[in-house]
């Protein structure tokens, strides 16, 4: 995961695609479709909202950049993602307002048809890079419809292609599929092969399976009552990231950051999962890594944050466009500030506790958990809670090629008063992204937590008991 200035923007011509006039057209004629938008995207879209009602216009897309190889053949590009557009009923289904409601349509696949434009040509990266963060803010808005663009740099000896979200349409897991499906389609449209879309299973379905779930459930149910609780030894609120990060008391929501960089390589990353997979792999021991970091850094009693869990708890979901993402909270005491740490070992058994205990949590929207709880959160950042993501990559389609292919996955940084961390685990070893709050004391703390939370796991990778299995 990166932003688009650490993808490797190169000069070329630019190709854009977006939905055909006709297609927005049809759209807009279109009935009500009964299906309601799943929690996530409501909260996400209305806090959009209540954000640029509040003067700031907060870009959250998500997004994938990737090479084709070779002399591009754009009409046979745009025949595949075409084809990839149709097999997701997500990105042909969005929502209107009726008064304070949000109401679903979605298009026929019959009537959505891509408008190629030809921008132009760019001879400075920089350049570029500007543009396409520019109108990717604009065409993936999540207040607009249509709201994802496609994009190709074409140059003699490849093409870069550059896939565009906002994040009601999409996941990590999403994103990470998205290179290989566009490159096994645009293969076959060079051999000619048949590019009949196969449908995926519709995300729009399970919005609807899952909200009926949610809405079956009261202010007594048992994961109310955890997060109710939870929420309490929190002060009241959902966690933020518990070092000093210089935010001023009710000051304006800040600039972000990204930090992104590889935090260890392929043998401590397998020495590292070696040794933690008794408590249950990488995820537990990143969870008590950071916990000794903050005690040390920040020095917190307990560690407390949001880790998401996807949600497609059934293999026909597997495939499938969508947001599938569900919070769990946890909870992980340490000592006293003026106490030293707990060893590595005890605190791996406490996150692999808080995560068995809690992780099934993450199957009920918050957004749903909040408005049973009835406390006023009304959303002024884009970012409710601070989060920690751990996602094991390799198994991903074509992931094994994606240092050959200029793969990335993207995120949009820019407003935001909470530390979002995402550690994916790729064939060359455990990377780390972080978007943070831009202030100098958030710059400095952020790398400190870092370098702390890089020793922790090549301490532990580099034990002789690494290898245990």
């Amino acid at each position: 995961m990166t932003d688009i200035q650490g993808c490797e923007v190169r000069p070329g011509r630019l190709v854009e695609w977006t939905l055909h006039r006709t297609t927005i057209d049809a759209a807009w004629s279109s009935p009500d479709d009964a299906r309601p938008p799943a929690y996530v995207q409501e909260s996400h879209i209305r806090t959009a909202r209540t954000v640029r009602q509040d003067g700031l216009f907060v870009p959250t897309w998500l997004g994938t950049a990737f090479d084709l190889p070779g002399p591009v053949d754009l009409d046979v590009l745009q025949g595949a993602l075409h084809a990839w557009t149709l097999r997701h009923e997500t990105l042909r289904s969005g929502f209107r307002w009726a008064g304070e409601q949000m109401r679903r349509f979605t298009l026929d696949a019959g009537a959505v048809a891509l408008h190629r434009e030809d921008v132009g040509d760019f001879s400075d990266a920089a350049v570029l890079t500007r543009y396409l963060q520019d109108r990717f803010d604009v065409a993936a808005d999540a207040l607009t419809w249509p709201n994802f663009i496609f994009a190709a740099v074409v140059r003699d000896d490849g093409t870069s292609v550059y896939m565009a979200f906002d994040h009601s349409n999409v996941d990590a897991h999403s994103i990470y599929r998205i290179p290989a499906e566009i490159h096994e389609l645009y293969a076959a449209g060079l051999e000619g092969r048949s590019l009949a879309p196969v449908p995926a299973a519709s995300y729009v379905d399970f919005c609807a399976a899952e909200r009926d779930d949610a809405d079956r459930i009261g202010g007594t149910h048992e994961t109310v009552e955890r997060w109710r609780e939870f929420i309490a030894r929190c002060d009241g609120k959902l966690p933020n990231f518990p070092v000093d990060l210089g935010l001023a008391p009710e000051g304006p929501l800040p600039t972000q950051r990204l930090m992104h960089e590889m935090l260890v390589d392929a043998a401590d990353a397998a020495a590292f999962e070696a040794y933690c997979r008794p408590y249950g792999g990488t995820l537990a021991g990143v969870l008590a890594a950071l916990g000794l970091v903050v005690h040390e850094v920040g020095g917190r009693p307990v560690y407390r944050t949001v880790v998401p869990f996807h949600t497609r708890v059934k293999s026909r979901w597997s495939d499938s466009v969508g947001w599938y993402v569900g919070g769990a909270p946890v909870e992980i005491p340490l000592a006293p500030a003026a106490a030293p740490a707990p060893g590595f070992d005890r605190v791996l058994e406490t996150a692999r506790a808080t995560l068995r205990e809690n992780r099934a949590l993450s199957r009920m929207p918050i957004a749903r958990v909040l408005r049973l709880l009835g406390a006023d959160f009304r959303p002024t950042s884009p970012d409710l809670y601070s989060i920690v993501s751990f996602a094991d990559a390799r198994g991903v389609p074509g992931s094994e090629q994606w240092q050959d292919l200029k793969a990335y996955g993207l995120i949009r940084v820019s407003y935001g008063d909470q530390v979002c961390v995402w550690i994916t685990r790729l064939h060359e070893g455990l990377q780390f992204a972080c978007r943070y709050p831009h202030t100098d004391v958030a710059s400095r703390t952020m790398r400190l937590c870092v370098e702390r939370l890089r020793e922790h796991v090549v301490s532990v990778a580099r034990q002789k008991e690494a290898v245990r299995v």
